[in-house]
């Protein structure tokens, strides 16, 4: 079996939802595991969550709902968009909480015949999904005659909480204008930034993604909260060579040595979600030291100049995460190719096997 996988600490994952439920009470947590828990592992995480206090779960496709049902998880499950009148059966067999910001869905549901409750989404400023603010009356009013369809929360999202006070507010006072009459059961809003950087916006419950995973949205919520980071990407060394100054390693010979060093090979690539772009700045860790890449990112390997450092077929290589005292991390990745870290964790792919601990 090639030497690469991903170790993931549930540990952290169980210590970063319980450090999310004593800021944000009496709000409550609702973990947020699409994307297969942002590349951690839909069920081991949701499990890990439930367990260390979350109260509902909350996934972007009825696909990942159905995952989690079939793993036996019977908590709450809050589907964040809209399917579709053609998904409301589905909604419905798999018992998951739909968003709804249409009148089409709401009859598609009331026809199963079956009752169901809902979280109507209204669009303050995000303008991706959600109900306008001057249609949520006629939609609330086509939930109410809707036979076995019943209004369980009100809810919204932020498109800059982690980087924009003053529009983030704009979008606290319109989704408040909007509610001010309206008497429902539960409000939300506030993700992972705004539920550290925003008391105001915790409300009911606060829907938890990036924290729950270790990382923080922004540097302001840094010191305000303490995260660990439960993904760690590791491989080892699979050939070792010593090359002389003026060799050009890999696809393109995009760089040339300046002195002899030992050029080692470890068995991961882009199509495992380690980017090409990183053959520039990117780092790994061996033996506790960072090291550059001596070559363009090729689809299953990589190439990396530890100097005379002295490494053996087998040594252990980090790529994010921890190794002794130095730490490559996933806000590092992002600043190198130019993304966040949302994407970096989200993009190490399904060949890459995970390990829980």
């Amino acid at each position: 079996m090639r030497p690469t996988y991903v170790e993931i600490d549930l540990g952290a994952i169980a210590h970063n939802v319980a450090a999310f439920k004593t800021l944000i009470a009496p709000s409550r947590v609702c973990t947020v595991v699409k994307a297969d828990a942002y590349g951690h592992g839909d069920v081991p995480v949701a499990s890990a969550s439930l367990e260390a206090g979350a109260e509902m779960l909350a996934v972007a496709l009825i696909e990942e709902g159905a995952r989690l049902r079939e793993a036996g998880i019977d908590a709450p499950i809050l589907l964040l968009s809209e399917p579709g009148p053609e998904g409301a059966a589905d909604v419905v067999e798999w018992d998951l909480i739909p968003t709804v910001y249409s009148t089409g869905f709401v009859e598609a549901l009331g026809a199963t015949g079956r009752p169901h409750a809902v979280h109507l989404k209204v669009d303050t400023g995000m303008h991706r999904v959600g109900a306008r603010p001057d249609d949520v009356s006629e939609l609330i009013a086509k939930i109410d005659e809707t036979a076995l369809v019943e209004l369980a929360a009100v809810w919204t999202h932020f498109s800059v909480a982690d980087e924009n006070p003053e529009f983030t507010r704009r979008q606290i006072e319109s989704f408040d204008d909007v509610v001010a009459h309206l008497d429902v059961p539960m409000m939300h809003m506030a993700n992972t930034p705004a539920a550290i950087l925003y008391p105001e916006a915790r409300r009911d419950m606060c829907r938890i993604g990036l924290g729950t995973y270790g990382l923080h949205p922004c540097p302001e919520t840094s010191g305000r909260i303490d995260l660990r980071p439960a993904m760690r990407l590791v491989t080892h060394v699979s050939h070792v060579q010593r090359l002389e100054a003026g060799e050009r390693p890999s696809y393109g010979r995009a760089k040339e040595m300046e002195r002899a060093a030992t050029i080692v090979t470890a068995p991961v690539g882009y199509a495992d979600g380690f980017a090409r772009a990183l053959t520039r700045d990117g780092r790994a860790l061996i033996g506790g030291r960072r090291f550059p890449l001596a070559g363009t990112v090729t689809m299953d390997q990589i190439v990396i100049d530890v100097g005379d450092q002295d490494v053996t077929i087998g040594d252990e290589v980090v790529l994010l995460g921890r190794q002794g005292e130095e730490e490559i991390t996933a806000d590092e990745w992002a600043a190198a190719i130019g993304t966040i870290s949302y994407e970096v964790v989200c993009s190490i792919g399904p060949r890459v096997p995970r390990r829980y601990a």
